[in-house]
Order: C-alpha cells, then structure tokens, then sequence
C-alpha cells in the first residue's frame, strides 16, 4: 500500500490557528459507512445522533507545558520539547527530549531556562532526541507549571518570546475532561466538548467513560516510509481501568472521542471485542485492512496527509469515503487539524 495514495493538497488558510471561542460551535461532518452518505452539521447537535445505552469512551490524558526556551552560553536560543521522565531525584530531573536546532547541541552543554532552572545535556538518543537533565529552583514540576508552553504543533504559529495568546492556549489545547498528566499532544477530537453537551448526553442516557492513553510522538511523527506497511509506530502508555471496562463491554454502541481513545481500545479488545483492564504500551499501527474489534463510532479531527491519523480514519470510514469527504470538507471551507472543525462516523 503506498502511502502517496493517501495524500491531498489543503491551503494554508484552512489550517486553524486558534480556538473558536466556544468550544461546541465546531462545525461536524457526519459520514454514515452503511450508506456511504455525508452530511453537514454542528458539533452541537451531538446528543441528536447517539441514544441510550451508548457509551462515550474519552482520552482523560492530560497535556503537560511540555515545550520550552533556553539559551546557550553563546546566546543561542535552544526550543526544547519534552517527551519522557526517565528519572526524578529530587531536585534534578532527566528527560528524553527533541530539542531544535539540533546542529547547535553537543553533549554536556548547559542550557539557561531562566527564572532558576538549568539544563544539561546528558546523552544523545538518535538524530532527533536527547538526554538532558534538569534543575529548578522549587522543583521542575513547579516550573513548568509556570513557564512551560503549551507543546503545539508546529503549523499552528505562535511566537517564542511574549505572547498574548499563551493563556488562552495553555487551557484551549487542553480537554475540560483532562486528568492524568503524560501527553505532550493534545487529544484533539475531545477540544469540542464543553460541559454542558457533556451534560446533555448524560440526560439522554449515553454514558461517559475514561480511559488513558498518553500521546506521544508516535501520534503526529509524519510516516518517513514510502510502503504504508513498513512504518512503525512508536510506543505509547494507555490504561483502561475496571470500571470503564465493565461499561464498555455491555454497551449497546461504543463511540470512541479521537484516534488516541480508539488505539487504547482497540489495543486492549480479544478477538471478540471485550476489553479486559489493563495497562501497558501500545505500538498499534491501524491502517485500511485492519478490522475493528470494538469501536463502533468515531469522532475526529481533520488529520494531516500521509499521517497514521488519517490512515486510521481510513480503516475507519474507508478510503473512498474519506476522500469523498475530504474533498467536501475542503469544497465546504471546513477548518483543518488541532483546532480545526470534526468528523462524526456511524
């Protein structure tokens, strides 16, 4: 399967840039499989397409203020992302991290984070990650909660030094819903929902349950391999507790919020589609061909060409009809990727 088959061309001025100033006045594309039809909506009328007995699964995966600035003793400015805590002793910590420009990084620099923290580069990983070690005065989860960015990604432009817009993403690119710290990309789909729709699918007796998956970079890496069948994911931590498993198992519809929900699911379901507690790592890789074990329905984003995102819609809805409604989408100005419009597929 060759991945330039799932490729598009969309205009930069579709890419959204900032939240809607609500978060349900989203626009939804609504795509039926059985009768390959699509239909144009609004994220607030949600509750209208599900019914008692089904269950809402959603990523409770919180984002953390993962990206963040330092400056070399020779003034170069150093944009750091975290990744993964490999180690926390009291004061010091050590994280694997992407950190740009590379070319300007060795081994054993010292980075100045400012406002009492320090960074020290301890190892190099790979050509795209690093070993680095950190120190904060008060603690390193303190700085970050106060001076680290939220980790956008990089079509989505927001300036290094100052800005205005900062507050209002540290919450935006964040799910009302979030609660377990760990991801360092938002899990989008679930940027529409606002309490009160949350609410009015409780009233109509749709049934809300938590799972985890902290997204990674194995989520939005772009896919380097020209053979659809020759990438590979990269490891991802999910959980699914108890009680959500028990819901899920007897749930009339499962309707999955995102692509991370749907991994998490999917990675833990049998060869019949029971989902039994658990925690680990997943490298699941859902392209077309794959046959769901679980999920029922799918909300989503407008993902990037070529990405593992947009193959897993695929696999979803079909390719034929993702391009159907791609094409829509585009035709219909739909806004595109993290802050962009949604899908609903049946």
């Amino acid at each position: 399967m060759e991945l330039k088959d799932f490729s598009y061309f969309l205009p930069e001025e579709l890419i959204a840039q900032h939240p809607r100033p609500e978060r349900d006045a989203s626009r939804m594309m609504v795509l039926d499989r059985r009768g390959q039809t699509i239909g144009d909506n609004r994220f607030l009328s949600l509750p209208d397409y599900l019914q008692k007995g089904d269950v809402l699964v959603i990523n409770d995966s919180r984002v953390i203020p993962a990206k963040i600035y330092g400056r070399k003793p020779t003034g170069a400015i150093i944009e750091i992302l975290l990744l993964s805590r490999r180690e926390n002793n009291g004061q010091t910590q050590s994280w694997e991290v992407m950190a740009r420009p590379a070319k300007r990084i060795s081994k054993n620099d010292g980075i100045d984070l400012g406002h009492g923290c320090r960074a020290r580069v301890t190892a190099r990983l790979s050509d795209k990650k690093w070993l680095m070690a950190f120190e904060a005065d008060g603690g390193f989860e303190s700085y970050l909660e106060r001076f680290g960015r939220a980790p956008l990604p990089p079509y989505i432009k927001r300036k290094k030094s100052a800005d205005p817009d900062q507050a209002c993403d540290r919450e935006r690119y964040q799910t009302v819903y979030a609660k377990t710290d760990g991801s360092i990309a938002a899990p989008t789909a679930g940027l529409h929902f606002s309490v009160p729709i949350l609410d009015a699918l409780r009233d109509a007796g749709v049934e809300t349950v938590s799972v985890t998956l902290h997204v990674g970079i194995g989520t939005f890496m772009p896919i380097e391999t020209q053979t659809v069948e020759d990438h590979v994911m990269e490891t991802e931590h999910y959980e699914i507790g108890e009680e959500a498993a028990t819901k899920i198992n007897r749930a009339r519809r499962v309707i999955a919020v995102g692509t991370t929900a749907t991994r998490a699911l999917e990675s833990a379901a049998d060869d019949r589609g029971t989902i039994r507690p658990q925690a680990g790592e997943t490298k699941l890789f859902i392209y077309p061909g794959y046959k769901f074990k679980r999920v029922d329905a799918l909300i989503t984003n407008f993902h990037l060409p070529r990405s593992s995102l947009f193959l897993l819609v695929s696999a979803f809805a079909g390719a034929d009809l993702v391009r159907r409604a791609y094409a829509r989408a585009l035709e219909s100005r739909y806004l595109f990727y993290s802050y962009g419009d949604c899908m609903l597929i049946l």
